[in-house]
Order: structure tokens, then C-alpha cells, then sequence
């Protein structure tokens, strides 16, 4: 069996470190994901030249699977790049970091998210989803979801042409009692589709991940009220509360995880490897508290560094 099988937006990441005016410039809200098309990129990245920056697979669910192979687990990710040199890219480096994968191509550009860093440690994302839009159900692999545990899925494919790709999938998983985990990923763009999102958890979500801002764009609540108005709809509710922890609700109990104290030298990544630390101690049958401190222990690694992925395997012996 596996342990976890993700399937989301296969993109590369573009890591620059910026300053506020640059953000400003650029007309991009600070913290959000913005959807861009091609001529934008292309004048988003034109602007960047003469910046240092990073290039390094990406994607939330697709870091959530490499943060569990990082814990010793067995993931697969499910997603689409281009028949480029920059899809070959994709795949190598995710097969490198011990990630099976189930990826398909396009005849379109392989997609990107051009990460923006603020002094503040806090990333912006401009993204052209390029190829990673045109995942189809044909392209998921129901064998790979039936062999797994559980099935995590990325908020940002709810929405648009990906939407029946991740429904397909999730319907496979719960015809084979499979469960399924799903991160909300964005204030806004919960915003965009709150009725449907809220069909979507309460009709499949068995473990729903959101931060405080996404908490409170689904609920309307603050942080600990959201935590129960989510559990009436989910088996596990996780809040994830930045420095502050995180809080769990699971069978009728509230754990009140603490974060590791770390120096932040970013934050993005932080929520896809907390996940990975949970959705991991899940799989592997560990008490929801367990699982809680190692998310807690491997996001605050993650975010001690550069990068959205942590190179090495992680030693829980250290937690």
C-alpha cells in the first residue's frame, strides 16, 4: 500500500526575494495566489531579470507527496507538465527526491509559479498553469488511488478545467474507502467558489486543512470557532495558526498542537510539509496528536530554509 497518492498542479517553482514596491508594482496582493496568463508571466519574469532566483518542482500537492517520501513514507504524485525540456525537469527531480510519479503530457509549456519572497518571509504567487490545466480524468490513475491510504488533494484544483479531474478522483477513493484529505490553499480563492467548496468537503473530505485567513474566508469564523463550524462536515479538522501552532479536532477532541521555534528564513512551503507530517502519522495509524507534532516538526524545518522542500530525510528521532 502506499501511504499517501496527491494530485494537483504540476508547476515549477520561480523563487525570487523581493521587496514591497516590487509587490506593488506588479499589482500582486501580498500572501495570495494569483492565476496569470502567459504575456503576464512573461512581464512578471521580465521585470525579475538581474534578480537572483531559484527553479525547483513545485506545486502544493506535489510538495506535500515529497515532505512524506522526506518522512520515509510512500507517495505518488498525480499531474500534468508539458512535453518540454522544463516536464523532463519535473519528473526527474521528483523521481530523485523518491516521489513516484503519475505524470502526463501536454503539447503545451510545462507550468510555473513565480514565487515572490517579501522581507517578511511571506510569498506571493503569480502562476501560469500551463500543461498542469489540462489534467483530465483519463489521466488519473485509479490502480495508484485504490493502493493508497489516502488521497490529498490541492484546493486550487476545485476550480475550472481541473475540477472534474479531482472529482473523478475522489470519487474513486471513497467507492474504495479511501480517505481523502483536502487543503482549501487560498483565502480567495475560496471565496470564488464557497458554495461549491463547501459541497465538495461535506460530500468527500475526510481531513480538511485550512490557515487562519482560509478559515475564516470558509466559515466566517475565527480560528478556533471555524475549527468546530469545519468538524460538523469532516472527519478531521486542522487549523493551521502560523508561529501560534495549529489546532485538531478529531473524535469530538481539540488538540492544541505548539509550534517548534525555529528561525524563519521562509514560509513557503510551511503548509504543504505540515500537511505531509500529518497525513503521514494518519497512514501510518499514529494518535492525531502524534501526528501533529511531527507536522509541526518537519513545517518548522522547511521554513528554516530556502526552498519549499527540504533535501534530506528526516530524522523524527530528533523531534
Amino acid at each position: 500500500m502506499n501511504d499517501v497518492v496527491g494530485i494537483g498542479s504540476a508547476l515549477l517553482d520561480l523563487t525570487f526575494e523581493v521587496d514591497y514596491a516590487t509587490l506593488d508594482a506588479l499589482k500582486l496582493k501580498k500572501g495570495t495566489m494569483q492565476l496569470v496568463d502567459e504575456v503576464s508571466s512573461k512581464r512578471i519574469l521580465e521585470s525579475l531579470k538581474g534578480k537572483e532566483g531559484t527553479v525547483t518542482p513545485g506545486g502544493s500537492a506535489a510538495n506535500t507527496m515529497a515532505g512524506i517520501a522526506n518522512l520515509g513514507g510512500k507517495s505518488i504524485f498525480i499531474g500534468k507538465v508539458g512535453n518540454d525540456s522544463q516536464g523532463d525537469l519535473y519528473i526527474a527531480e521528483t523521481e530523485k527526491e523518491g516521489v513516484a510519479c503519475c505524470i502526463s503530457r501536454h503539447a503545451s509549456l510545462t507550468g510555473h509559479a513565480i514565487t515572490l519572497i517579501t522581507p517578511d518571509s511571506e510569498r506571493t504567487f503569480a502562476t501560469h498553469l500551463g500543461a498542469a490545466v489540462h489534467l483530465k480524468p483519463e489521466d488519473v490513475p485509479v490502480d495508484a488511488i485504490k493502493k493508497s491510504r489516502i488521497l490529498h488533494v490541492e484546493g486550487y484544483l476545485l476550480e475550472g478545467d481541473m475540477k472534474e479531474a479531482a472529482v473523478f478522483a475522489m470519487s474513486v477513493a471513497k467507492e474504495h474507502g479511501v480517505k481523502i484529505s483536502v487543503d482549501l490553499a487560498d483565502p480567495l480563492l475560496i471565496k470564488r467558489n464557497l458554495g461549491e467548496f463547501k459541497r465538495i468537503v461535506r460530500h468527500f473530505a475526510d481531513i480538511v486543512f485550512v490557515n487562519e485567513e482560509e478559515a475564516r474566508a470558509f466559515t466566517a469564523q475565527d480560528a478556533a470557532e471555524a475549527l468546530h463550524v469545519i468538524y460538523l462536515i469532516t472527519e478531521i479538522a486542522v487549523v493551521k495558526l502560523g508561529e501560534e501552532g495549529s489546532l485538531i479536532k478529531s473524535n469530538d477532541t481539540v488538540h492544541k498542537i505548539k509550534p517548534y521555534r525555529t528561525k524563519v528564513a521562509n514560509t513557503n512551503g510551511a503548509g504543504d510539509m505540515y500537511a505531509a507530517g500529518m497525513l503521514f502519522g494518519i497512514a501510518r495509524k499514529m494518535p492525531i496528536e502524534e501526528a501533529g507534532k511531527i507536522a509541526s516538526y518537519a513545517s518548522s524545518l522547511v521554513v528554516s530554509q530556502q526552498g519549499a522542500r527540504l533535501k534530506e530525510k528526516i530524522d523524527l528521532a530528533k523531534m
